[in-house]
């Protein structure tokens, strides 16, 4: 497949491992066996039977009837809102956590930036009783409190990350840091594809089942598993990843990639990394990531904590990159806007993250005929706050 990772992680120029010495025998240990171990029979009985009767696989294709009524054609909606903690990042901590156990690991560290990430690396340490700790930026901890009470209440230690601007790359940082001081007992679970080999792959693997689900649920509906458009926002880009996965070689769907272009692409508050970004080196990958001429790294913006990143998963950058994937940048205001669309139109409230998903439909070409599937990558509880301030006029955080 052109669009999967080589055998050394690589994705066309974008991949790899860049790793410091010292976590070079973590990385190592998990490139030699992951494959090995999740390809595995007794380990996909595992993973399928906890998809389904502990997530609640297979998530639901909705035909949203007054949305494609507003933007005349067919839209669908892949619920992944509606699984065990609320999305998509459960698919991926279920695959983790089974390949720890495998791996004889007691511990588990986790990076998270809207808390959703965090919550499902708490959930499944919780069911498999196994030792769990998140790190969280400090700014994100304030506008995702919901997320950040359910880690603790399901037995997680949430850190706090207080360097840099104390977001999602602060927080996958000050875990790199822990992961190196603690390399025998530790599995470090990445909740996007972004991290050295074999972690894009890897990720990209688990949550495949999502386009496996699509494929199939849209042949029931429509008589064709195939549709037309499919768009997913993009921050690393572990959901986009998994509504793609089984398109990638099929040139024929148009695949549309929605980053966070905060308060403008060229306001300097922005995450639109396509745009914005150059080739360059972000936590152990090779990638686009928002950079000064000498490589340090700018500062993103978003309202949105998931996709408040300066850099995107390799494979993103590569189908970007080569044209595969269109990318769509979109403001905070036209993500507002969007979701309470959706919430009047649909009776669903999306997570502000999805919401980005949403408002391409503003910016991009279809025609009348056309399936569009839309990944609705988790739900909007963990963003009311900042909904509720959009709806009183109170102003962004």
């Amino acid at each position: 497949m052109r669009f999967t990772a080589d055998d050394r992680g690589f994705y066309g120029d974008f991949g790899g491992a860049f790793i410091p010495e010292m976590l070079y025998a973590n990385v190592e240990e998990l490139r030699s066996r992951y494959l090995e171990i999740i390809e595995d029979q007794d380990f996909q009985n595992e993973f399928r039977g906890l998809l389904k009767d502990y997530v609640g696989r297979p998530s639901p294709l909705y035909l949203a009837k007054r949305l494609s009524q507003k933007y005349q054609t067919s839209i669908y909606l892949k619920r992944e809102d509606l699984n065990h903690t609320g999305a998509h990042k459960i698919n991926n901590t279920i695959g983790q956590i089974l390949l720890a156990q495998r791996l004889g690991k007691s511990r588990i560290i986790a990076e998270t930036g809207a808390g959703q990430h965090g919550v499902a690396t708490a959930t499944v340490c919780a069911l498999m009783g196994i030792q769990c700790i998140v790190y969280m930026g400090e700014v994100d901890i304030a506008r995702q409190a919901p997320n950040v009470s359910r880690m603790q209440m399901l037995g997680a230690e949430v850190r706090p990350a207080l360097s840099g601007s104390r977001t999602l790359k602060d927080a996958t940082n000050e875990a790199i840091r822990d992961w190196i001081n603690n390399p025998v007992d530790t599995h470090y679970i990445i909740g996007s594809v972004v991290g050295p080999h074999p972690y894009p792959d890897m990720v990209a693997r688990f949550q495949s089942v999502i386009s496996e689900e699509i494929r199939w649920q849209l042949k029931e509906q429509t008589g064709s598993e195939d549709p037309d458009l499919i768009i997913a926002c993009v921050g690393g880009g572990s959901n986009a990843a998994g509504a793609y996965y089984h398109y990638l070689d099929n040139d024929n769907i148009r695949l549309i990639a929605v980053e966070a272009a905060g308060l403008g692409v060229d306001s300097g508050e922005s995450a639109a990394t396509s745009v914005l970004g150059s080739k360059g080196i972000i936590h152990g990958s090779r990638t686009l990531l928002m950079q000064t001429p000498d490589g340090q790294i700018i500062e993103p913006y978003s309202l949105s904590a998931g996709l408040d990143y300066p850099g995107i998963g390799p494979m993103h950058a590569h189908l970007i990159d080569s044209g595969r994937a269109e990318a769509v940048s979109i403001t905070d205001d036209e993500a507002l806007e969007a979701a309470f669309e959706c919430a009047k139109l649909e009776g669903i409230i999306p997570a502000l993250e999805s919401a980005h998903a949403f408002a391409a439909l503003e910016k991009i070409e279809y025609g009348s005929d056309d399936i569009i599937v839309l990944n609705l990558s988790g739900r909007g509880d963990k963003d009311l706050e900042t909904y509720i301030k959009h709806l009183t006029g109170d102003g962004k955080d």
